[in-house]
């Protein structure tokens, strides 16, 4: 049974590469640097939501043998699919931003490359990865990625004091200080990614399912929500960890971090050099592995508009990642703050995040497009405690503003 799991291992990994890239940098070093331990919960309970939403899309991939935008087209009227399509596309080019500028701004502590001429750097360089691989190679080297940043966030955390003790209590209790509203948005978009839900029911098809014989079919099920369970830890693992150690170096010290670079060169005289170099470095894989399966997922949202499945040889496909990419450098070119660009990214995001989640209960919940397999009683209501909840924080957003 394990040498049989092993080989769905990949997807899951692929979908957490896209919630600990550089727009989660800039959130959580900002929750950590100005409340401490204190928005830890935000982390948990939104990876938490992320597991039953990562699955719900995988298990619609993998009984329909369509993607979520696919799936949308098909299942939906053209008005509401195309609405909301096309706000999960902007969402997706809102994604590609935090990446690329993410990569660009670890290219500038690194190499001090500007960070504009980084950014084309970097977009250059994961459209080739998108262009010329094959999915496998890709999931390969994402694989490669996530455990470069792992090792090195287990690197700061080994160097820093923690109080583990207020760490723990605050991944459990949630507590929402004066002025922290964007911030906790901004975590939660950084986590629950529109993009990541339409990626994840395209991407898990290539492990070509079996789906002629339904006792397979649900042990094939059971296998992706292991690899997700697997896949979504580590990455709250790595999300903690950002924030432990901004609230354990900045915040100790009465440091309010307004961009990344800031954070680099403010750990030098905290934890040394190499530190700093580290957490550049990290910095720079997270961005190049989530720029690619940003344009990935632009692919694939832009493909299911016309109700073709992605396919990198096909001109919907190409078109996709490509504006996705694109319209993501061209932004980067005209913001002259790039962290509050990261942040506001990530905002972005969970604005859009209601519609996708809503789309995906709709759907996971019809009989007519998932036959035996549609969302039972316990699902729906966790999948709408989560729509209604993500809803309700975007309200109290807007009224905090």
């Amino acid at each position: 049974m394990v040498r049989e799991f092993i080989k769905y291992i990949g997807p899951g990994l692929l979908i957490t590469v896209g919630f600990i890239d550089p727009g989660n940098w800039a959130s959580n070093v900002a929750a950590g640097s100005q409340y401490g331990y204190r928005l830890l919960w935000m982390v948990t309970l939104s990876t938490l939501m992320l597991i039953v939403l990562q699955h719900t899309a995988a298990r619609l991939g993998i009984i329909t043998g369509k993607s979520l935008s696919e799936a949308a087209t098909s299942y939906t009227k053209p008005i509401i699919s195309k609405l909301i399509l096309s706000s999960a596309y902007f969402a997706s080019i809102s994604t590609a931003l935090a990446e690329i500028l993410g990569g660009a701004i670890a290219l500038y502590m690194l190499f001090s490359i500007p960070i504009k001429l980084a950014a084309v750097l970097i977009s250059t360089f994961s459209l080739f990865m998108i262009w010329t691989n094959s999915y496998n190679k890709i999931e390969k080297w994402i694989i490669c990625f996530v455990s470069i940043i792992g090792f090195c966030f287990v690197f700061e955390l080994a160097l820093v004091d923690v109080e583990w003790g207020k760490a723990i209590f605050s991944s459990t209790v949630p507590a929402i200080p004066k002025g922290s509203m964007p911030i906790i948005m901004s975590v939660l978009g950084a986590v629950v990614m529109p993009h990541n839900i339409f990626l994840h029911s395209e991407i898990i098809q290539n492990k070509h399912f079996d789906r002629t014989d339904e006792i397979k079919l649900k042990r094939q099920v059971r296998f992706e929500f292991l690899d997700t369970l697997f896949s979504m830890i580590i990455g709250w693992g790595i999300n903690s960890a950002m924030i432990i150690v901004a609230a354990a170096t900045f915040y100790k010290n009465g440091i309010i971090v307004q961009e990344l670079q800031q954070a680099q060169i403010l750990l030098r005289p905290i934890l040394g050099n190499l530190a700093s170099f580290v957490f550049a470095l990290a910095l720079l894989f997270s961005g190049i592995s989530s720029s690619i399966t940003a344009g990935i997922s632009g692919g694939v949202i832009y493909s299911g508009i016309y109700n073709k499945t992605y396919d990198i040889k096909d001109k919907e496909t190409k078109i996709g990642i490509t504006m996705t990419i694109i319209c993501a450098l061209l932004i980067i070119m005209l913001i002259s703050d790039t962290f509050k660009g990261l942040l506001i990214s990530q905002i972005v995001l969970s604005i859009q995040l209601p519609f996708t989640i809503f789309l995906l209960i709709y759907l996971t919940s019809s009989k007519y497009v998932m036959g035996k397999f549609k969302n039972d009683l316990k699902t729906n209501i966790l999948l709408w405690i989560i729509g209604i909840v993500v809803t309700l924080l975007n309200v109290l957003l807007l009224l905090k503003q």
